[in-house]
């Protein structure tokens, strides 16, 4: 998403030059930027590979456990892949479930050797769908992210994906999530989005045609427009690491559902930083923001 450090930090880690990865490291300490470069670093193939050099190295330095443990949560969701539960098979589900567990035991001793960090907890509120936890547990893991940065957006993104009714949640758990962090959080945090987001999960679920009437409805489209307001649209919210997911997130609902001049606002800002998500919830993520792009740009011309 064209972060400098993100991309450094991805580089080093390609070169598997665990001194340079650290000194990247060592620059980012806002909460939010460090999530979100390991996030990005999460991508780096072969990692586990190596990154038991820079732990052996450096044994008093919770870096390379963050980095190990961070990074060892997209490894265990590869193990899994992308299938439905039925599709996946058992030996998946073994892999996914070992890589998971040795991700958490090493969050869970960052989280032991430093009292202030946020991001292994922000994390283990990632492996609390995997991991299957209890909705006490889940909550817990979340109370412990925001008791220390109240705004943590991986966290709340996390979160709000627990509360979804294809997880452990429901409608209106997710909603009541979504509408409490937009109407509290301040508009820099970009929080407001999970509204968005929560009416493309819906979107997600319902069949061919009644999914875009769904975003067509006049309340729903209110709705999303008064959250873009309190985000996207606020003069307050600028550019931060990963900037572009609110803006793709509030880009697609109003494409979609029809509201074509707040969309082009969207895509405007966001130029080429097309995200994964939402859009490969329809397919190719390129090709289909291409084509609402294409399609929104015609109407309003």
């Amino acid at each position: 998403m064209g972060d400098p450090a993100a991309q450094a930090l991805c580089a080093a880690l390609r070169d598997r030059d665990w001194r340079a990865a650290r000194d990247v490291l060592v620059t980012v300490t806002d909460p939010d930027d460090q999530a979100f470069c390991m996030y990005a670093a999460g991508r780096v193939p072969d990692v586990q590979e190596w990154i038991g050099e820079w732990a052996d190295a450096e044994p008093r330095s919770t870096l390379p456990l963050l980095v190990r443990g961070t990074h060892a949560v997209h490894w265990a969701w590869q193990a899994r892949g992308s299938a439905s539960a039925s599709r996946t098979r058992e030996e998946q589900f073994r892999e996914f479930h070992r890589r998971l567990t040795f991700a958490e035991n090493l969050l869970d001793e960052v989280a032991g050797r430093d009292a202030d960090d946020t991001t292994a907890r922000a994390f283990l509120v990632t492996a609390a769908r995997g991991r299957q936890v209890g909705r006490d547990e889940a909550h817990r893991r979340f109370a412990e992210v925001v008791a220390r940065h109240p705004w943590h957006r991986l966290a709340h993104a996390q979160m709000l994906q627990y509360r979804c009714a294809k997880w452990f949640g429901s409608d209106e758990e997710m909603f009541d999530f979504a509408r409490t962090a937009a109407a509290k959080a301040p508009a820099a945090s970009g929080l407001a989005h999970l509204v968005a987001s929560a009416h493309l999960e819906i979107w997600l679920r319902l069949r061919s045609g009644e999914d875009n009437r769904y975003l067509q409805q006049a309340e729903v489209r209110a709705e999303v427009r008064a959250a873009a307001d309190h985000s996207v649209r606020h003069p307050q919210h600028g550019r931060y690491a990963g900037w572009p997911t609110p803006h793709n997130m509030f880009a697609m609902a109003f494409a979609v559902g029809g509201d074509h001049a707040a969309a082009a606002e969207q895509f405007r800002t966001i130029g080429d930083q097309v995200t994964e998500l939402p859009w490969a919830y329809a397919g190719n993520p390129v090709r289909v923001f291409r084509k609402w792009r294409g399609k929104v740009t015609d109407s309003v011309a």
